[in-house]
């Protein structure tokens, strides 16, 4: 006679038999490991790339309640990586980016719940044509397949990616920096459980738990499971991705972001984009790192800008004529210029015209984000056309170039690759095509 078993005794039953399987994965190389791992991943796509939009999106929602009810845990987690920071203040910008607040989850699970009101873009076609012998073709967009992330600092990055890899179709594989891995291992296990129990397949949210260095260099080679690399972070992930990987790349780069004001400009608007540029959240790709004010308006704008920095606690590097209009300015630095400060530090030149400042933004730019401020319609078309980075902007904040804010219910990171995608990576730059042929015998001649 079967004897029964609650509810209560399955779920311990259910958590020995995970330590199991955790303690047997620990006696693993990482070789061994990342088979293991990665297997199941690329497994999981052959159900994931063909499910319905229906049952992607309740996962999604699932997933969002999951974060908000484990908040407790996510912030005990979080508080175990910010223990290392403490009394650090070269690192607050780390730390900044690193922490997490229940404000901060509640807009994770926010994210995820506008991810699941959005359009799924997979199966999508501009239609079939037919061709001259009757055969009709056409394109339809499909998942990309197994997308390896590896980011540093943002726990935030582990929900964004993993709610819009799921709802394109894709796997992702999850590589996060060792100083956030309390908070990744925890937010990827709430998001794993809460997927798995909607009816996503194992192995759809796969979180390397293991930090070490030798992990990320075997992930970077292993292309019979990964289809995709995205690394976001600083110059030297950049370096070792692109030394490395033999999986194709698109890189989330580095942001050097400039704020130009023109001439013939509102200097009402144009203190209010600049302060919030620099100051709404510094530690952010997307936040102004130099300020390019026109010779014109400098003696106007600078006082009254350098005042609301102060305010702010941010620290003013300036060239010769902006230390002679701000003697609070501290003298700028060769380097100073194409610096990402993520922090309040702001670099400031004032230049002759728009041409010596898009020549200043091609010189130290990182192709990432530009805004001209500027009531000339003229003016503001050329700095539009020839300025080159992957979001160009009139009279708006730097911090504007989200994929949040440009209406794609979030974003796997800021692309600075010009093949593939560029700017914002929202669900559809999640997608490749593969053509669909209907005949009715024919062959070639």
């Amino acid at each position: 006679m079967e004897e029964n078993v609650s509810e209560e005794n399955l779920e311990v039953l259910d958590e020995s038999k995970e330590e199991e399987v955790l303690e047997e994965e620990k006696e693993l190389t990482h070789e061994e490991y990342l088979d293991l791992v990665l297997h199941k991943a690329k497994e999981a796509t052959r159900s994931l790339s063909g499910m319905i939009a229906m049952k992607k999106n309740a996962a999604l929602l699932a997933m969002a309640d999951g974060l908000e009810e484990a908040e407790e845990a996510l912030l005990e987690a979080n508080a175990e990586d910010l223990k290392a920071f403490e009394g650090d203040e070269s690192r607050e910008a780390m730390a900044d980016r690193l922490r997490l607040t229940p404000e901060r989850i509640g807009d994770m699970a926010t994210q995820i719940r506008e991810i699941a009101k959005l359009r799924d873009p997979v199966g999508e076609s501009k239609g079939f044509w037919q061709r001259p012998n009757g055969m009709r073709v056409g394109r339809v967009r499909v998942p990309i397949g197994v997308i390896g992330m590896i980011y540093e600092s943002r726990p935030n990055v582990t929900a964004d990616a993993a709610a819009l890899c799921l709802k394109s179709g894709n796997v992702c594989v999850l590589r996060g920096g060792s100083e956030a891995i309390h908070s990744n291992t925890a937010i990827a296990k709430v998001l794993g459980e809460a997927a798995e129990k909607s009816g996503i397949p194992e192995g759809a949210i796969t979180f390397i738990e293991r930090p070490d260095r030798e992990v990320v260099l075997d992930l970077l080679k292993r292309d019979r499971y990964i289809d995709l690399i995205i690394p976001r972070g600083g110059d030297a992930l950049m370096k070792t991705v692109n030394e490395h990987a033999t999986i194709p790349v698109i890189k989330h780069d580095k942001g050097v972001c400039h704020v130009y004001i023109d001439s013939d400009v509102d200097l009402a608007m144009a203190q209010r984009i600049s302060v919030n540029a620099k100051v709404q959240r510094p530690s952010t790709c997307n936040a102004m790192e130099t300020l390019l004010v026109h010779e014109k308006v400098a003696k106007k704008l600078l006082p009254a800008l350098a005042a609301d920095f102060n305010e702010a606690r941010v620290e003013m590097r300036g060239c010769p004529k902006t230390c002679q209009i701000v003697p609070e300015a501290k003298p700028a630095e060769d380097e100073d210029f194409g610096q990402e400060f993520l922090a309040l530090v702001v670099a400031i030149k004032v230049v002759k015209d728009i041409d010596a400042a898009m020549e200043h933004i091609h010189q130290y730019g990182s192709r990432h984000t530009e805004t001209i401020v500027s009531k000339d319609y003229d003016r503001t078309l050329r700095f539009l056309r020839e300025v080159d980075a992957g979001a160009v902007m009139v009279n708006a904040s730097t911090r504007l170039n989200d994929g949040y804010e440009f209406g794609l219910g979030a974003e796997i990171g800021i692309s600075t690759t010009r093949i593939h995608a560029r700017g914002p990576m929202g669900l559809e730059d999640l997608t490749c095509s593969k053509y669909l042929v209907y005949g009715t015998g024919q062959i070639r001649e």
